[in-house]
């Protein structure tokens, strides 16, 4: 595309004036004088052939090309400005886009992200959250962390951290259950994963029974309804230990199951970025340690996960 031969300066200078709407603002906000900016504005008028501005006595007014010029030019120098403000401090900063189940997000990543940032302060992470259904090439993300089993056509897969699910609810409903039969009589909550309340039943040895009560996108909107009172749901244990230490929800029982493990993915044919690369070793390191920080505690409280 052939570009017009127009100086920069003349474009700047026509955008700031017709954003503030007089010469006068607009050399204050550029650092000049205001005869530098009628100088800059006529000079654009001659090499573009026609006005932009009409001179009233109410101040000024953009002509009809002017009007259709200003988008697109406030558009290319905020792009620009965005670009160079990425390397301020002689640092250029890069961003991700991940895409990120609900509850991986809640339970665990966003309390992480500020040790990230911390230590890497060129990059900077966006978190879209979702339930766990994500296109990353139709959303425009540069990665997903998804819960599963690591298989997904396309798509480079590096697992973080397996959680186990387990009954949850609130307090005073635990107090009423005898054992894993008294679930029979409880409303059993559960995702559009329809296998994992029959794999737990299975678990303890008893015979699944028919569920028919809503089915949830989200194990944080599930947790919110168990904490009040309604209801049992399986959960992943380890993303909800804040509220288990805080109280509003409680394991009914001691068995759990394994369904999946939550996984950094990308798409294959992508060559991951610098910034990706960093923020995977993180991820695979912090979740690591987690993972292994409460394998020692489950084994000093005498626990077997």
């Amino acid at each position: 595309m052939d570009r017009p031969d127009i100086p920069l300066n003349a474009l700047r200078t026509f955008e700031a004036t017709a954003r503030q709407g007089s010469f006068t603002s607009a050399a204050i906000e550029l650092r000049v004088t205001q005869a530098a900016v009628s100088h800059q504005i006529a000079r654009l008028e001659d090499l573009l052939g026609f006005q932009l501005f009409h001179r009233t006595r109410g101040g000024l007014s953009l002509t009809s090309e002017a009007e259709m010029l200003l988008p697109v030019l406030t558009g290319s120098l905020d792009r620009i400005g965005g670009m160079l403000d990425r390397f301020q401090g002689k640092r250029f900063e890069e961003t991700l886009n991940v895409g990120v189940v609900t509850t991986f997000a809640v339970g665990w990543l966003l309390g992480q992200l500020e040790a990230f940032e911390c230590a890497h302060p060129g990059i900077r992470i966006r978190v879209f959250t979702n339930n766990n259904r994500v296109n990353i090439a139709q959303e425009g993300l540069d990665a997903a962390i998804r819960f599963g089993d690591g298989r997904w056509p396309g798509l480079e897969a590096t697992p973080l951290m397996t959680t186990p699910l387990t009954p949850l609810c609130a307090p005073f409903v635990a107090a009423k259950l005898a054992g894993p039969e008294s679930l029979y009589d409880q409303t059993l909550l559960r995702t559009y994963r329809s296998d994992e309340w029959p794999l737990w039943f299975s678990k303890v040895g008893l015979v699944p029974p028919l569920i028919e009560g809503p089915v949830f996108d989200s194990s944080v909107a599930m947790a919110d309804l168990v904490a009040s009172g309604y209801g049992i749901a399986l959960l992943p244990i380890r993303m909800f230990e804040g509220r288990l230490a805080a109280g509003d929800l409680v394991r009914c029982f001691d068995e759990e199951i394994i369904t999946g493990s939550y996984w950094l993915t990308r798409l294959s044919q992508k060559d991951p970025s610098p910034a990706y690369s960093e923020f995977e070793a993180w991820l695979v390191k912090a979740t690591k340690a987690t993972s292994a920080l409460r394998s020692g505690q489950a084994e000093h409280n005498g626990v077997d996960k």
